[in-house]
């Protein structure tokens, strides 16, 4: 699943392919979304929160998408869009001003609401890694209030924090040496802070380098950087939310 930092950068290159524009094409492929009639309004911003992503338009309207396992936003020019392509069974969305289309491939969600109810959908979310709004304290006290759940489960959910997937899950509990297992209420504040401070700084880092050289995702089986001990790979939490990080049982014992 598209992480906070990949969510990040399609948010942003909707905004600068649609901002400002009026729409002269709407086609949304979902069922039961209200009847609503966007042709000829204006995108005003395109901005992510967590993992979705939020297309805000004039009048009030809001197109809210999330990618899932497999979804896309692709943009092309307008004048690009063929016949073909847009009959292909994967598209779900396509939103197009008189020059950039924004199609959007097997998406996960897609929903048009009143930008005053965003809350419905995103409300839930903790503190956005990527947000402005950033806040280590909530996010830190949304952790704690966990309990026992396991630090790597617990990172993983939206709830506390979003933006953390399998890969910024893996890697900070890495650098910070922590093991993913270890209940939250056993970590001391001033460790998960740094934890969630190391998190903040790898995700803006992808952001604007995507730049970050894998210490332990994708590298299961092979030899730990830190300490040799072979890299393993883990189902960590209870379905349908278990995931799987990477970890070194050797160095990760905090």
């Amino acid at each position: 699943m598209p992480e906070g930092d990949a969510v990040w950068r399609t948010a942003r290159r909707l905004h600068d392919a649609l901002a400002g524009q009026p729409l002269v094409g709407v086609d949304l492929r979902w069922s039961r979304l209200p009847a609503v009639e966007l042709h000829g309004l204006r995108t005003l911003e395109v901005r992510p929160r967590g993992k979705h992503i939020l297309h805000r338009v004039e009048s009030g309207w809001t197109i809210h998408s999330h990618l899932r396992m497999d979804g896309s936003w692709r943009t092309m020019p307008t004048a690009k869009v063929t016949p073909r392509t847009a009959r292909h069974p994967d598209i779900r969305a396509i939103v197009a001003t008189a020059e950039q289309a924004a199609i959007g491939w097997r998406l996960g969600m897609l929903d048009v609401v009143r930008t005053r109810d965003e809350p419905s959908l995103v409300g839930h979310l903790g503190p956005d890694l990527l947000g402005d709004d950033w806040d280590t304290s909530e996010a830190a006290r949304r952790l704690r209030s966990t309990g026992p759940t396991p630090i790597g489960a617990a990172l993983l959910d939206q709830r506390n924090l979003a933006g953390l997937g399998t890969i910024w899950t893996s890697e900070p509990l890495h650098e910070c040496g922590i093991d993913p297992w270890r209940p939250v209420e056993e970590i001391d504040e001033p460790t998960l802070r740094g934890l969630l401070e190391v998190a903040h700084r790898m995700l803006g880092d992808s952001v604007v380098h995507r730049l970050h050289r894998m210490q332990v995702y994708g590298r299961h089986g092979r030899p730990c950087p830190r300490c040799g001990t072979p890299l393993v790979r883990k189902e960590i939490g209870t379905a349908p939310n278990d995931r799987l990080v990477t970890y070194c049982p050797g160095c990760q014992r905090n």
